[in-house]
């Protein structure tokens, strides 16, 4: 294992929520070297007992929940800061060349604009000869064409075995448990394929708006900011075929396949298969809620739906509803797969119109559930027919099965070499690739962003593309926003 993470971007909200409460619990379990360090770089100029002192109070603040007594105590004394100007690879030899020789993990937690000056850095400083390794958070640029410049640089500073994309939903317990459900069960896999399954929802709701992210989202947007990665990422578990083993590659070719194998999306269908939404002002967890205003010049969506299509042989004409949106009623992740009605309808009681199809739903978060919905019988000895009810079948681990923050298991792949979790480069830009042609579908078609207000379920034209088990949104006059 690695003892040494050079994390860039030390500063941001990123690091402090997430990436330095999942060191001091990787600490805590000893899952570390005993001579672990943290070289915390960013542009402010902190000293190191400076940039501690900040570190401390600020952890507390923001991400409180996730720390326990003492996590504080174990961490801090081994964190060191530089500071350096990120966008000069100039700058990195000058400031990190006491780290060379170590064996160190470069993690990225940057806009994507740096990483090629970071890394051309880096390279520079020596810290990324073999064995050092590099890791990239997402997004990894804003288009194809970014993505493969970005990808292109990287290569030239370090072999692509080395390199780690995160998308931190690959980290999370539910996330590999649909790996279990589809290969660890004969049940499903043998009626995982278009005669059986009639369609896919996926969806990543949250109540949380843009704040403080306004200059990023501006160009982003929830297509570019969610689909490219998180929802495409849960799309490809879902739809791979079994590959020959869990190797990193195996998998990683066989997610490679289901996205070269979405159907590009035209100008004449956009319309049909796909909405764009933009939050108003609302009530969001009874308090209420500014509309978000993106600057001028920019036409950037909050919620997206889209319907795609996988154009191969088991997935012909099942529909994968892709629905995403920020400010919405509730913060769920879901994955709903919809069986087909049963071939010959029996029963009186209800009317086939009006029974339940057979679906298995994934609940990542904020609750890990696992439900399949069948059809089950109320007859007693008092009725002349058969009537049936919905069934929910709980299939879900223990509530009290302790759960790591995604992160900290990254991290632990991250030093320990492990790629199986990380995404590869040809993934990346065949995402951006069916990506780039919703966003040219959208362009050519003028296709609208629609107003919602903030605690609803996103624009009202989008109702279709919403899982079955939510709440119908809410009836509201509507405008384009």
């Amino acid at each position: 294992m690695h003892d040494t993470l050079l994390l860039f971007g030390a500063t941001g909200d990123l690091a402090v929520r997430m990436l330095f409460p999942s060191i001091a619990h990787l600490l805590r379990d000893r899952l570390l070297p005993a001579d672990f360090r943290v070289v915390a770089i960013g542009r402010q100029d902190h000293t190191t007992e400076q940039f501690r002192d900040w570190l401390g109070p600020r952890m507390q603040e923001i991400a409180a929940k996730e720390l326990r007594d003492g996590d504080l105590d174990l961490l801090l004394p081994r964190i060191d800061y530089v500071c350096a100007d990120l966008a000069d690879p100039q700058s990195i030899p000058q400031q990190l060349g006491f780290a060379r020789g170590r064996h160190c993990v470069s993690y990225l937690a940057t806009p994507p604009g740096l990483f090629i000056a970071i890394t051309q850095g880096l390279k520079a400083a020596g810290l990324l000869d073999a064995p050092s390794r590099l890791v990239l958070e997402k997004p990894l640029g804003r288009d194809l064409a970014s993505a493969r410049e970005i990808n292109a640089a990287i290569r030239d500073c370090v072999s692509e075995d080395r390199v780690f994309r995160i998308d931190h939903y690959l980290g999370k317990a539910a996330v590999q448990n649909l790996l279990a459900l589809r290969f660890g069960n004969t049940l499903l896999e043998a009626v995982w394929n278009h005669q059986w399954i009639e369609s896919v929802d996926i969806l990543i709701a949250e109540t949380t708006g843009v704040d403080g992210r306004d200059s990023y989202y501006a160009t982003s947007g929830a297509l570019r900011d969610m689909v490219q990665n998180h929802v495409l990422q849960l799309l490809c578990l879902i739809a791979m075929e079994p590959p020959s083993s869990l190797g990193a590659d195996n998998v990683r070719d066989e997610k490679l396949k289901v996205l070269r194998a979405l159907r590009p999306m035209r100008a004449d269908d956009a319309a049909r298969d796909s909405v764009r939404g933009r939050y108003v002002a609302g009530v969001v967890e009874s308090r209420a809620v500014p509309g978000y205003v993106p600057p001028a010049g920019h036409d950037t969506e909050t919620f997206v739906a889209v319907r795609a299509a996988v154009d191969n042989w088991r997935w012909s004409g099942v529909p994968f509803r892709l629905c995403t949106g920020k400010r919405l009623s509730e913060r769920v992740t879901q994955i709903v797969v919809s069986f087909r009605p049963t071939s010959h309808w029996l029963f009186e009681n209800p009317r086939r119109e009006k029974a339940a199809p057979n679906r298995l739903l994934i609940r990542l978060q904020p609750e890990e559930d696992i439900e399949l919905g069948l059809m089950s019988s109320l007859a007693g000895s008092e009725w002349g027919a058969l009537e049936l009810q919905p069934l929910p079948l709980d299939l879900s681990m223990s509530r009290s099965t302790p759960r790591r923050i995604a992160y900290e298991r990254l991290l632990l792949d991250a030093l320990n070499g492990n790629t199986a979790l990380f995404v590869r480069s040809d993934e990346v830009e065949a995402a951006w690739a069916w990506v780039d042609s919703i966003v040219a579908a959208w362009s050519q078609a003028e296709l609208p962003v629609l107003a919602y207000p903030a605690g609803s379920w996103g624009p009202e034209e989008a109702a279709d593309f919403l899982p079955g088990a939510l709440t119908a949104p809410r009836r509201v006059d509507r405008g384009r926003a």
